[in-house]
């Protein structure tokens, strides 16, 4: 195998897995907090992704203005769906939540579906995307550069936020002690609620990037990232911000090279994350960099 078909495909493994990264932090983060598999993250990730795309078809905004805008409303989102359908469930068994999760990802999904209509839509990537370089023979799309640095930017702010803020140092003590935190006089509800519009806004980020790698975007379009995000998430250490990253990185890159070295078994890409997730919770199901949390 040459050495520069090996580093093409690293790099383009490197891209992939940044995008698992970005949507695991969403799952990593709630989890994290309030013990909650939030299965309706990847439906979030394609309302980010309908919201740019109609910022720009039917409002004409400018593509950087519709990202920014669509980011804002999926975060908008995240607070409405945890409002809506989880602080109802807050102190109920964790069975009742998870299945609310499930509800909450059946009824995007088909709200998409009436609203948004079952046909696939095209996906504009904005030219400075399009661009290829090419270095010492190899190849470098403008968006497998452009992923890794704005995945990196979004994990630098988000860590930033959870260790260097007042509202950081809350979301980490509601992660070690709900009932005591509420007795500090710290809103939790409130705080849960940034963490979904946090968590939301990087799906939506992730989304947009991934709608410009796969230039098509449909209301079940959530569905494989999403699960391949959790995948990530429990690879890495779920509650482990960092480790969701790590997580996504390596589940990407070994997509890829499965499919550059084994191409015969490209139609098992996908069976390659969920065999990861078989061995992972079989062999060490606190993930690579997660810590057992308390009950």
């Amino acid at each position: 195998m040459e050495l520069t078909f090996f580093l093409q495909q690293m790099i383009n493994g490197v891209a992939l897995g940044s995008l698992y990264g970005l949507i695991a932090i969403g799952y990593t983060m709630v989890y994290g907090i309030i013990r909650l598999i939030n299965f309706a993250h990847g439906d979030v990730m394609m309302m980010g992704c309908y919201f740019a795309y109609f910022g720009i078809l039917m409002f004409s905004l400018p593509w950087w203005a519709s990202f920014a805008v669509a980011i804002l409303l999926t975060a908008a989102l995240g607070v409405l769906m945890d409002k809506g359908a989880y602080v109802p469930v807050r102190n109920a068994p964790r069975i009742s939540a998870l299945i609310t999760a499930i509800g909450v990802s059946f009824l995007l999904e088909n709200l998409g579906l009436v609203v948004f209509g079952g046909r696939p839509k095209g996906f504009e990537t904005p030219d400075m995307f399009n661009e290829v370089y090419e270095v010492a023979g190899l190849m470098f799309p403008a968006l497998v550069l452009w992923t890794p640095l704005l995945t990196l930017a979004i994990l630098g702010a988000i860590l930033f936020v959870i260790y260097r803020t007042k509202t950081g140092r809350a979301m980490r003590c509601i992660s070690h002690d709900m009932e005591t935190t509420k007795l500090m006089g710290v809103d939790v509800n409130r705080i849960i609620s940034i963490t979904f519009a946090v968590g939301s806004a990087a799906a939506a980020a992730g989304g947009i990037m991934w709608a410009m790698r796969y230039p098509e975007i449909n209301p079940l379009m959530g569905i494989i990232p999403g699960f391949k995000a959790f995948v990530a998430a429990v690879l890495g250490g779920i509650g482990n911000i960092t480790g969701a990253m790590l997580g996504g990185l390596l589940l990407g890159i070994a997509e890829i090279l499965l499919v550059a070295l084994m191409p015969e078994l490209a139609g098992y890409r996908d069976a390659v994350a969920f065999g990861l997730l078989i061995l992972i919770l079989l062999f060490r199901p606190t993930g690579l960099m997660g810590t057992k949390l308390p009950d």
